[in-house]
């Protein structure tokens, strides 16, 4: 909004100081300024308004320490990171299919979650929405991002002509800092994407199903981006289990995101690091700068102890909105890199899993009696269950992250 109108006195009155909206870089610290004081500011209201209504979370007593202390603590607070998103984003981006995309993504995930817990506090079903809802909701999510990004005309790469592709190293360097726009390139539709650490690291979905016709690539596109988005998706909300897990880890891994969006959607640096430009990209930061403010402005009141939950109102929609910034960026084969935190949680659901399964078939042991895999399973509890301090896990978890997007920053030069 804020955007379309400081462009409009630039143009039509040349009011002074209007242009510095142009620049992606002063709009997102605008945006997360901005998403930093709803959600500090406006975020305790929400909580207390929260506990008024008793929005409180149940507990099952799973032998956890400190456990038991959190029941009645208000949930649902991913309303807040919603909100300081949504606003900021409103207010600086200039709104092209990426920007949409992702509004749509933060209000459906962000739904489903609300479903889920409106269901587990107001309807006193423990088992909040039924997981088959919560799938369908993820799939429809999937398709609605994998047709788009098929099929509009807005989704394009730019390539280069050979006579340029065909200069030295040092050629392309100067030309990129001096005069880029000079050089001949076409905008066209493709379904390549970028795989890390790979010298030629370009890869077309035309390349996934060898019999499948060009025009159809689109059908291996779409399930592809269905199974990410319902897997970070699913990864994120399984993550939030302990005080600033969720949250702290998303910050992190949406910085890397933006930082890769930056560059990819700038001429200069996607031709002085040989990487994908994708035009109009570049906006996409103005949302990561709000992501970021918005989760480090809910770990005010998130951080250990805990005064609110975000719920599955929150968790669903970071792990969706992590999977299409990545789709949208051309990164997602970066997901088990940028998200192995939230990849080793959901992994050790699986095997914890399958593990009984197993211990069942073999021997025939029943539950309780199984030997375990983890103490107890997504991961961090297992540490909880060894006797580590939510706060100490928290923050090596953090820590991994931060190496984790260190690694992947570090796919832009390592091929």
């Amino acid at each position: 909004m804020l955007y379309y109108l400081f462009n409009y006195l630039e143009n039509r009155f040349d009011f002074f100081g209007a242009g510095v909206f142009r620049y992606i870089s002063f709009r997102a610290g605008a945006a997360i300024g901005l998403s930093l004081i709803i959600a500090t500011v406006y975020g305790y209201k929400l909580i207390d308004y929260l506990r008024i209504k008793q929005v409180g979370e149940s507990v099952r007593d799973l032998g956890l320490a400190g456990q038991m202390q959190k029941k009645g603590t208000p949930t649902m607070g991913g309303i807040i990171i919603i909100a300081s998103l949504l606003i900021p984003v409103i207010q600086f981006a200039k709104f092209n299919v990426y920007i949409i995309l992702l509004v749509i993504t933060t209000i459906w995930t962000g739904g489903i979650g609300f479903l889920d817990d409106y269901i587990k506090i107001f309807k006193k079903n423990k088992e909040g929405l039924h997981g088959k809802f919560k799938v369908v909701g993820q799939v429809g999510l999937g398709l609605i991002v994998g047709l788009t990004l098929s099929f509009n005309r807005d989704v394009v790469i730019r390539e280069y002509g050979t006579e340029s592709s065909n200069m030295s190293h040092i050629q392309q360097h100067n030309n990129t800092f001096n005069q880029p726009e000079n050089r001949d390139y076409i905008e066209i539709k493709s379904t390549r994407t970028t795989i890390p650490f790979f010298k030629n690291n370009e890869f077309d979905y035309d390349n996934l199903i060898p019999f499948l016709p060009e025009s159809m690539t689109w059908i291996a596109y779409t399930l592809f981006a269905t199974f990410i988005i319902t897997a970070v998706s699913n990864g994120a909300n399984i993550t939030d289990g302990i005080d600033g897990l969720a949250a702290g880890s998303s910050a992190i891994i949406v910085m890397a995101l933006g930082i890769l969006a930056y560059v990819s959607g700038n001429t200069i640096f996607a031709e002085y690091l040989n990487i994908m430009y994708i035009p109009n990209s570049g906006e996409i930061v103005i949302f990561c700068a709000a992501f970021v403010g918005a989760c480090v402005g809910f770990l005010w009141y998130n951080s250990f102890p805990a005064q609110v939950f975000m719920g599955d109102t929150g968790s669903l929609s970071l792990g969706g909105i992590i999977a299409v910034i990545a789709l949208s960026i051309r990164k997602e084969f970066l997901i088990p890199i940028i998200c192995g935190v939230f990849l080793i949680e959901l992994v050790s659901v699986i095997l914890q899993v399958y593990y009984f399964k197993y211990q069942k078939k073999k021997h025939g042991l029943e539950y309780s009696q199984q030997n375990r895999l983890f103490l107890m399973s997504p991961l961090h509890h297992h540490y909880q269950k060894k006797g580590y301090h939510e706060a100490k896990i928290v923050m090596r978890f953090w820590i991994i992250g931060i190496l984790l997007a260190v690694a992947s920053l570090a796919t832009l030069k390592l091929r």
